[in-house]
């Protein structure tokens, strides 16, 4: 099968930051910054953004760019006889299935609010009555996974990247048009104050742990989700100065979405701390009551409805293209099996609030939970430590000389010699924090 390529630089870097954007920096960044203080968790995750998202997305890019195949197979053309890396390779893909078992459903959410405010018909919303009727998600949930396999039944340029390109332009403007607005609202400025000035005495353990999460999940490292896109470039540009342009623009989105939320939460006298429901209730609530709501709405969840499609399309072509290299099997009938195989598995989330409850923590979990926890919880953290790994020692793994002269090739910022400490000790020890505190709920004050 031969392997296709990106048409452009712009094309590769926008794909890696629409896989990277999503509902990690429009939904969870803004509730988790109101529910940890505002300033002090931005300060700090800015911080952790380049110390551990930077390293981690740069020998991710590393290992697709040199291995030219997807997750499942890059690992057997790098490892060395009898070593078992590629067993990561078949978790990995895993991970991809898993994640889009509820992310789908979630995009299907941002559309259906959509059109909800697009028709009018916003004065009916309401974010339980929403997750608990099986007709909307199961609907919605069959939108989102049609247009993101539709797109991806053409050839890699004119299907995902052209589409990535157009949405990402567009959500980019939508993010600046409405951010200009929410600052014009009468108590913009006590919200910007929350969000943008750090106050020292809110940052504790907790916080730094919780900004440490938040850096590194948004950026979906661990699960060969970047490493695909660097399968389809060439080797005329370094990988760091490309990781710096994404890592840039993912942060550009999340900084904006906090522009866009807190002038209006503190407009609106809204809880800034409301927690997941932040982007649906309490912003559904500022739009219905804002003078143009209708219009407002419609273009912010519009903005949102693309931020989520830029990541399922990633995350779908990461899956096609393991299962076509394990199957032989042509673009569209890949699409065909895949678009089946992730609907049917993500009715599990679509309908786990009415239908097919299920509680696999406490009660009020549902499917949904149980997804992020296989996901976020422990194939992130654990697959970005086994790049990490591999990348770092040469004894049992690719070795740094191998991942310095690939993230090294081409023009554009180098990785330094004296930044090897910090990949190969400061960034798995991070991890492993991380780790540790998901899978233990250790609250640190």
């Amino acid at each position: 099968m031969e392997r296709e390529h990106l048409g452009s630089r712009l094309g590769f870097i926008l794909l890696s930051a629409g896989c990277a954007i999503g509902c990690g920096n429009v939904w969870k960044f803004p509730w988790m910054c109101g529910q940890n203080g505002g300033g002090g968790f931005l300060l700090i995750y800015l911080i952790c953004l380049l110390i551990l998202g930077l390293p981690v997305m740069i020998m991710e890019f590393s290992v697709g760019r040199a291995a030219q195949a997807s997750i499942v197979r890059m690992y057997q053309r790098l490892e060395k006889p009898k070593q078992k890396w590629h067993i990561h390779g078949y978790f990995a893909l895993l991970g991809n299935i898993a994640l889009m078992a509820f992310y789908t459903v979630v995009t299907g959410w941002m559309i259906y609010y959509f059109v909800s405010f697009a028709t009018g018909n916003s004065a009916d919303l309401g974010f339980v009555g929403m997750i608990t009727n099986p007709g909307v998600n199961v609907g919605y949930l069959a939108v989102a996974v049609f247009l993101g396999f539709f797109i991806l039944s053409f050839n890699l340029q004119g299907g995902l990247e052209r589409a990535t390109k157009f949405m990402m332009i567009v959500l980019i403007i939508l993010m600046i048009i409405l951010a200009i607005r929410s600052v014009t609202l009468p108590k913009a400025g006590e919200g910007l104050a929350f969000y943008l000035v750090p106050d020292f005495s809110k940052i504790t353990g907790s916080v730094v742990v919780a900004a440490m999460n938040q850096a590194f999940f948004t950026l979906s490292l661990g699960i060969g989700s970047m490493a695909i896109f660097g399968s389809y470039i060439g080797k005329e540009r370094s990988l760091m100065g490309e990781s710096v342009n994404v890592i840039l623009l993912d942060l550009f989105v999340a900084l904006v979405a906090g522009l866009i939320i807190f002038p209006a939460c503190f407009t609106y006298d809204l809880e800034v701390g409301a927690g997941p429901s932040l982007l649906f209730d309490t912003m559904a609530t500022v739009f219905v009551n804002m003078a143009g709501g209708r219009f407002w709405g419609a273009l912010f969840f519009l903005f949102m409805t693309f931020a989520a499609l830029s990541t399922e399309l990633a995350v779908f072509e990461n899956i096609l293209a393991a299962i076509r290299e394990m199957t032989g099997w042509s673009r569209r009938k890949g699409c065909l099996v895949c678009g089946i195989g992730i609907f049917c598995v993500s009715l599990t989330t679509a309908l786990g609030y009415s239908v097919w409850t299920f509680q696999p923590f406490a009660e009020g979990t549902a499917w949904l939970d149980f997804w992020d926890f296989i996901v976020s919880t422990n194939l992130l953290p654990l697959g970005a430590l086994i790049f990490t790994l591999f990348c770092c020692y040469d004894k049992f793994g690719w070795g740094w000389d191998n991942f310095l002269a690939e993230a090294n090739a081409g023009k554009g910022m180098k990785v330094q010699q004296w930044m090897k400490p910090v990949f190969k000790y400061v960034v798995p020890a991070a991890i492993i924090v991380i780790y540790l505190i998901g899978i233990t709920g250790f609250q640190w004050s």
